[in-house]
């Protein structure tokens, strides 16, 4: 089965949970996204791998049309039911792959995509494809985890490349459905090459329960286990990284987000 299969199986058999997810449906980076990008009543929005909608409808007040697209069926099932629960008539959704968009070039004003990235098995052709349907001037925002990395070269470097590693191992182990997420420096360097330069980057970190994010993938009690021993047992970079904590039977740890913001650097 290959990566985008794996992905529509996975997030088909969850869609209902990612409407109801709290780190999907209301973090804190959802706000943070409309601050940044002060959205204008005349907008036409293209809301890219949107689940169950949640990026799609917070944009949705402040714009003329969003257009929630992804790729599995069954996500876009709960973003339909969600908007009309919502009365959101500006909202409408499209069945597309990030990496081959069904639109015509320089049709929107802003491009999200917001906590899925990691599961495209080509950022670059994510990028360009955003790029190619945004107006010149317009704005792509993305939302991601980011692993440790860095740019230069040496001992250190190489530690935080090992780190990224096995955050993203640890990662896939639980999501057969994650590809791999991305440092900052990948980041900005694929913004760049993409021909939309990084105007706005920011990170922070959110609090996750580790047995709500292992349970909601439905993971098996084996895998489980593995993961508990990966993250309690993880390399010193990794540790500084992930933060685990232990209150009784409770364990709790931190990822990392990032919100991208790039401005399409193209000649009308």
């Amino acid at each position: 089965m290959g990566l985008k299969q794996q992905v529509q199986a996975q997030f088909g058999a969850n869609a209902a949970a990612y409407a109801t997810s709290a780190v999907h449906a209301k973090g804190a980076s959802l706000g943070r996204l409309v601050e940044l990008v002060r959205p204008l009543p005349h907008w036409q929005v293209l809301d890219i791998a949107t689940g169950a909608g949640h990026t799609a409808f917070t944009f949705a007040p402040h714009v003329a049309q969003v257009v929630a697209a992804d790729l599995t069926a069954e996500m876009l099932g709960q973003t339909r039911q969600l908007a009309a629960a919502k009365e959101l008539a500006n909202v409408t959704v499209c069945l597309a792959d990030a990496e081959e968009l069904p639109f015509a070039g320089a049709r929107f004003d802003l491009v999200t995509c917001r906590i899925a990235p990691h599961h495209f098995p080509d950022i670059g052709r994510f990028l360009s494809e955003s790029v190619r349907v945004l107006r010149p001037g317009g704005l792509l925002a993305v939302v991601d985890n980011v692993v440790p990395g860095s740019r230069l070269r040496g001992k250190k470097a190489d530690l935080l490349h090992a780190a990224g590693q096995y955050v993203n191992a640890f990662e896939k182990l639980r999501d057969p459905s994650h590809n791999r997420c991305l440092s900052l420096d990948e980041w900005a360097a694929a913004f760049a090459t993409a021909n939309c330069p990084l105007q706005h980057q920011e990170t922070a970190q959110k609090a996750m329960d580790f047995d709500w994010w292992a349970t909601r993938m439905q993971t098996t009690p084996e895998t489980t286990t593995r993961l508990r021993a990966m993250l309690m047992q993880a390399p010193a970079p990794v540790l500084a990284f992930l933060t685990p904590q232990v209150s009784g039977d409770r364990i709790t740890f931190h990822l990392m987000e990032a919100i991208l913001i790039g401005s399409v650097n193209r000649n009308p």
